[in-house]
């Protein structure tokens, strides 16, 4: 019995950022995979992973803005939570089992008290339910055979931690945090500070870096809407790298840098002496070359981005 051919989907080749607002209940890859069938994208990838139960921005890069996806690994997360008092979990969320319950007797006053130990530089277990490896195995898959292995504490950073709303005995909070914080985590540390235990019931990631939910669009939206509207939702490729400096070259030192060639900073105008990361355009300021670094009298290409028609 022969079976039908499928017609062969033609991918498109599309270079930019996608502000997806990712839905409840679906992974990061899957929003990924959803996202990258709708434009029949060729090239795609995620900037970070969300946990199903999380909500939000997961900017999605297309084309020649993967190259960039690493910075907004690297970058600062924030976030809106809620957390329930009174309840520990296997997991530190509400997918979890119910581990211990016990009285929530704080009030506002030491709810807000319990936070500022939080702020700053601090130490975090990270949690079993997680995708860190040991020994080449997730976390996560030793905690559902039933084994608790030690881990270390890591450092991590909170920027910013204030409370949203009280509700007894829900409290929502507002976090900005390094890259590697556990929110889940976060969450039960302070109900341990308050005597009663915590857990997780709702997470939505609100920014990366300096990129928000202001032009984030869901997988119904996408679905719902034209080609055309749908590719003027993409963002530019240099929206990953807006807080780096930029320099233009003219039309001789584009070439040469397109080309991979170190090119003397006393060539270029307004070029830093010393950076790490700087957008590198051609003179127009529309086209993006790339990221370079500055530094002993030269303007080294670290990442260069492939010009249409070039």
């Amino acid at each position: 019995m022969n079976r039908p051919v499928r017609p062969k989907i033609a991918r498109r080749l599309l270079d930019g950022v996608l502000f997806l607002d990712k839905p409840l209940g679906l992974s990061s890859n899957d929003a990924l995979i959803r996202a990258k069938g709708i434009y029949r994208v060729k090239k795609a990838g995620h900037t970070g992973t969300l946990d199903p139960l999380a909500t939000g921005l997961l900017p999605l890069c297309f084309g020649e803005a993967t190259k960039f996806s690493q910075d907004l690994l690297e970058a600062d997360k924030t976030y809106e939570a809620t957390m329930r008092l009174g309840i520990r979990t296997t997991t530190g969320d509400a997918e979890g089992e119910a581990l211990e319950t016990r009285d929530v007797r704080c009030d506002e006053a030491a709810i807000h008290a319990a936070l500022e130990p939080f702020r700053g530089e601090i130490a975090q277990v990270p949690p079993m339910y997680s995708a860190l490896k040991r020994d080449g195995k997730p976390l996560y898959e030793y905690a559902r055979a039933g084994q608790t292995l030690e881990r270390e504490a890591r450092q991590v950073r909170i920027l910013a931690l204030d409370v949203i709303s009280i509700a007894l005995p829900d409290v929502a909070f507002r976090v900005t945090c390094s890259k590697g914080t556990y929110i889940r985590t976060l969450a039960e540390d302070i109900g341990e500070r308050l005597g009663c235990g915590a857990h997780l019931i709702a997470l939505r990631r609100t920014g990366v870096g300096a990129l928000t939910l202001e032009h984030a669009v869901t997988l119904d939206m996408l679905s719902a809407a034209t080609e055309e509207l749908r590719d003027s939702w993409l963002q530019p490729v240099d929206t990953l790298l807006s807080t780096f400096p930029a320099v233009h070259l003219d039309a001789e030192c584009a070439r040469r840098f397109a080309q991979g060639q170190r090119l003397k900073l006393s060539e270029i105008a307004g070029a830093p002496a010393v950076a790490e990361r700087i957008r590198v355009y051609a003179q127009d300021g529309q086209q993006l070359l790339g990221v370079a670094r500055a530094g002993e009298g030269v303007l080294a290409p670290e990442r260069l981005v492939v010009v249409a028609g070039a």
